[in-house]
């Protein structure tokens, strides 16, 4: 399985990690810590890939810092 890059917040309200991988429908978790978050994401990371190989809608590049002004 290739190497693939999560985001991952924290929700304020509830403090659950919530993670997505970008430009993979349908890839996407939660945890109430970041070591569940991970094994949630690889759980259904390995589902999407039993079905077939997906197609990825986008590449992740990166992030980018903002500061408003």
């Amino acid at each position: 399985m290739p190497a693939l890059t999560a985001i991952v917040e924290q929700d304020r309200e509830t403090g659950l990690f919530v993670g997505h991988v970008p430009g993979m429908p349908g890839a996407h978790s939660q945890g109430e810590t970041l070591d569940e978050l991970r094994h949630n994401l690889q759980e259904v990371l390995e589902l999407l890939f039993d079905e077939d190989l997906p197609l990825m809608e986008s590449d992740f590049i990166g992030t980018q810092q903002l500061v408003l002004s």
